[in-house]
C-alpha cells in the first residue's frame, strides 16, 4: 500500500482559517505510531507538469493561476488567499493522485494524504479547490491509454460539482456522488448518478443506500480504476456536514467500498477529501480509519 505525502501539503494558511491544515501532518504521524503503515509506504510526489494541467483546466484559468492574477471575486470563490505557494501545493497534490492511480493499478490500492478537490471546474476554482486532482488523474490516464473507463465514487458530504461538470459529456468517466441535498454547493451539477441525503440522515439510511447502489454499479460498469473520495465530513460532529453519521458508520462506509472493489479486482485510488469536526482528534481518527480499512483488506 503506497501513500502520497509531501511536506508542502502542510502549507500554512493565515491563523484562524477554518480549513484544518494540521490534519495533513498529524494523520501520517498517527498511522506510523499505531503501526498501520511503515515509513516505506510513503512517497513524495513531484509537481504536476503543465501539460497535464491543461488536459483538464482551461488555458485562461491556468494563466491566471500561474501569474497570480485571479480577480478578487475568483479568489473569494475559492476561499483561500491566493499565493504562488498555494498553486505549487495544488500541483504536488494533483500529481500525488495521479501517482496513486498508477500505484493502485499495480498493487490494488493507493491513498493520497490530501486531494479530493472536487469543486474545481475546468475554468475556475471553488470551495477550497484550485485544481481538480481526480479529474486531472483520470484525464491523464485516458489520454495515455492507460485506462478506458473510470468510476468516481465521491462520498464527501458536498456534491462534486466540478467533477460532474468536467465529465458531463464524457462517458469514459462515470461520476457517482453521495452528498447532503441541502448542503454546499447551492447549485448542483448533474453527476451520472447523484444521491442527495436529507439533514440528519444517520448511519442506517446512508449505509443501506450505499449497499444497494455500489455493487450493482461496479458490476455494470467494470471500470479500469475507481477514484474514491473518502471525505469524513459526513460525521455528526462535522461543522459543515449535517448528515449525522457516526465514526463507526463512516468506517463501515470505507470498509464496504474497499471490500466491494477488492472482491472484483478493481484498483482504488483514494483522495482524502473534507473533514471539519470541532475536535482535530476526531478528524484524524476518522481519516485514519480509511487507511486502517485499506490496510486490513489489501495487505
Amino acid at each position: 500500500m503506497r501513500i502520497a505525502f509531501s511536506p508542502i501539503y502542510r502549507y500554512a494558511l493565515p491563523k484562524g482559517h477554518r480549513f484544518p491544515m494540521d490534519k495533513y501532518e498529524l494523520l501520517p504521524e498517527q498511522l506510523l505510531y499505531e503501526g498501520t503503515i511503515t515509513p516505506k509506504a510513503f512517497f513524495g510526489p513531484e509537481s504536476l507538469p503543465e501539460a497535464a494541467i491543461l488536459r483538464t483546466h482551461t488555458p485562461e484559468y491556468w494563466e491566471k493561476l500561474s501569474t497570480n492574477t485571479l480577480s478578487r471575486k475568483e479568489a473569494r470563490a475559492i476561499g483561500f488567499p491566493m499565493r504562488p505557494e498555494l498553486i505549487a501545493r495544488g500541483r504536488v497534490i494533483a500529481q500525488g493522485t495521479l501517482d496513486c492511480a498508477r500505484y493502485a493499478m499495480a498493487d490494488g490500492v493507493a491513498l493520497n494524504i490530501a486531494g479530493g478537490t472536487h469543486h474545481a471546474f475546468a475554468d475556475r476554482g471553488e470551495g477550497f479547490c484550485v485544481f481538480n486532482d481526480i479529474a486531472i488523474a483520470a484525464n491523464e490516464l485516458l489520454h495515455r491509454g492507460e485506462i478506458h473507463q473510470a468510476l468516481v465514487v465521491d462520498l464527501d458530504v458536498h456534491q462534486g460539482n466540478g467533477t460532474a461538470k468536467i465529465f458531463e459529456d464524457d462517458p469514459r468517466v462515470f461520476t457517482l456522488s453521495f452528498h447532503g441535498a441541502k448542503n454546499y454547493p447551492g447549485r448542483k451539477m448533474n453527476s451520472d448518478l447523484d444521491h442527495g441525503f436529507p439533514d440528519k440522515t444517520g448511519d442506517e439510511l446512508y449505509l443501506s443506500t450505499l449497499y444497494a447502489i455500489l455493487p450493482d454499479l461496479l458490476d455494470r460498469l467494470r471500470p479500469d480504476i475507481v477514484f474514491y473520495l473518502s471525505g469524513v465530513d459526513i460525521l455528526e460532529t462535522d461543522k459543515l456536514g449535517r448528515l449525522s453519521c457516526s465514526l463507526a458508520g463512516c468506517r463501515e462506509r470505507d470498509r464496504f467500498v474497499f471490500q466491494s472493489c477488492y472482491d472484483r479486482n478493481l484498483p482504488v485510488a483514494v483522495s482524502m477529501g473534507g473533514g471539519y469536526s470541532e475536535r482535530l482528534a476526531t478528524i484524524v481518527e476518522a481519516h485514519a480509519n480509511t487507511y486502517r480499512m485499506a490496510s486490513s483488506i489489501y495487505e
